[in-house]
């Protein structure tokens, strides 16, 4: 396993890799399935949600598997489960809302940790505590690609990844308005081709849908 990375290193990587697959599922064999979809279409950055099933045995197996993969966690909202995820390998930490506890568990592991924030005052004093980046969420709810660039005007220093309700059709645009990556769940993995378990075809559809958004 290659050693985890800084909070500092996590933030240039994803500015570059753009996209974090955000994997939920209710079974540790289907939770490594979607995930290696992903990184086989060629994705380097995969979120384990802490609500899927076995999180911490997916989190170990895939950073044994893929030590070039940054492999990290979702949906972390009290300490003890940050502790288990980063225990396990976890590279970052993202979280609905800025939980104090969570913040300071990966400020002193040196973990990237990314809270959801909404409006401009959460997302300013969730900075200021020392979260990596922010996530905005839920973003469709809000107005998506155009509030989050009316937010880059007076909050351009804050590095933005929305969540929630991102999908094929928006993804770019919320690049274009200054996210500096975007995560993407439901819309990544079919609910169709999940079922029938067409991994091959998933990982296609997965590589051409990215391509059009980078």
């Amino acid at each position: 396993m290659t050693p985890r990375l800084t909070a500092a290193e996590w933030l240039q990587a994803v500015k570059r890799d753009r996209i974090i697959a955000v994997v939920r599922a209710d079974d540790l064999a289907l939770s490594l399935e979607m995930a290696e979809a992903a990184i086989a279409a060629g994705l380097k950055q995969v979120e384990i949600t802490s609500t899927s099933a076995d999180f911490v045995r997916a989190i170990a197996s895939l950073r044994e598997r893929y030590p070039e993969q940054i492999i990290g966690t979702g949906t972390v909202v009290d300490a003890a489960v940050g502790r288990e995820a980063i225990a396990a390998g976890a590279q970052f930490i993202f979280s609905p809302y800025c939980t104090a506890e969570v913040l300071d568990l990966a400020l002193q592991a040196d973990v990237a940790m990314v809270p959801g924030a909404l409006t401009p005052t959460e997302i300013g004093n969730a900075w200021r505590a020392g979260a990596t980046a922010i996530k905005v969420f839920p973003i469709r709810a809000v107005g998506g690609a155009e509030y989050l660039q009316a937010l880059r005007g007076p909050m351009g220093e804050i590095p933005l990844i929305p969540t929630g309700g991102i999908s094929r059709a928006n993804a770019a645009s919320f690049l274009q308005s200054g996210a500096i990556a975007v995560g993407l769940a439901t819309d990544l993995f079919p609910t169709s081709l999940i079922r029938a378990e067409q991994w091959t075809e998933l990982s296609d559809r997965i590589r051409r849908w990215v391509e059009t958004i980078v």
